[in-house]
């Protein structure tokens, strides 16, 4: 039986985190679980795509938008599933036993979030609202089948909340896996934990009420 999963991870300059997130990958492969990586590039200018090639990545270039580095990356995987990922996220020793168990299922997954120094409270919150609301984020990364990804539309081609969006899109569908996803708290500890969480709701909440996601991008990165 053919390896089942594409491993589809969006980058931009993150060189200083990919290499810990393909490492704990390992693992995948030597359980014959993973078929091919993709590396959906936005136009790095450091050592990311040096380091992709080394790791045996396929490179997907294009604009950089999250939303569209990662639709352009489902769209050139050939797996039965795609698991997705953010470069400064490591899945914790033991992931592929459970990501194995559930490919039985026909609904997709994501993982428990952990920083990987302090913000318990934080975590806590996300790992709450994805469980209660159904809406984890793209740092608790995405397990899903290929054919439920279509089915939904996939990925939005858009600058942020492309993974609310498809959230919303598999309602009903999405459940959590007993798998740790380490996540890097660099921008929590650059901006402060308060003020870093309070502007992620606050950017949940202008989406529901219907502000475009170009305008938010823009407003989240200032």
């Amino acid at each position: 039986m053919a390896a089942p999963i594409s491993v589809i991870i969006p980058t931009l300059n993150a060189q200083a985190d990919i290499s810990a997130c393909l490492a704990a990958l390992v693992e995948g492969l030597d359980a014959g679980l993973i078929t091919e990586l993709i590396i959906s590039d936005g136009g790095s200018t450091d050592d990311t795509m040096v380091l992709a090639e080394a790791w045996g990545g396929e490179i997907v270039t294009g604009p950089p938008s999250r939303g569209g580095q990662l639709s352009r990356g489902c769209a050139a995987a050939r797996g039965t599933w795609f698991l997705i990922l953010h470069a400064d996220t490591v899945l914790a020793p033991g992931w592929s036993g459970a990501v194995a168990a559930h490919l039985s299922q026909n609904t997709a997954g994501y993982f428990k979030l952990r920083f990987d120094q302090g913000g318990r409270f934080v975590a806590g919150w996300a790992n709450l609202r994805a469980r209660l609301f159904g809406l984890p984020y793209g740092d608790q990364g995405l397990l899903i089948p290929r054919e439920l990804y279509h089915s939904v539309g996939g990925y939005p081609v858009q600058p942020l909340m492309e993974d609310v969006a498809l959230a919303r899109a598999l309602s009903g569908r999405l459940v959590p896996l007993d798998v740790v996803a380490v996540t890097s708290a660099a921008k929590y500890r650059q901006q402060g934990w308060v003020r870093r969480g309070a502007r992620n709701l606050w950017t949940l909440l202008r989406y529901f009420m219907g502000t475009s996601p170009e305008v938010l991008a823009k407003a989240y990165r200032r």
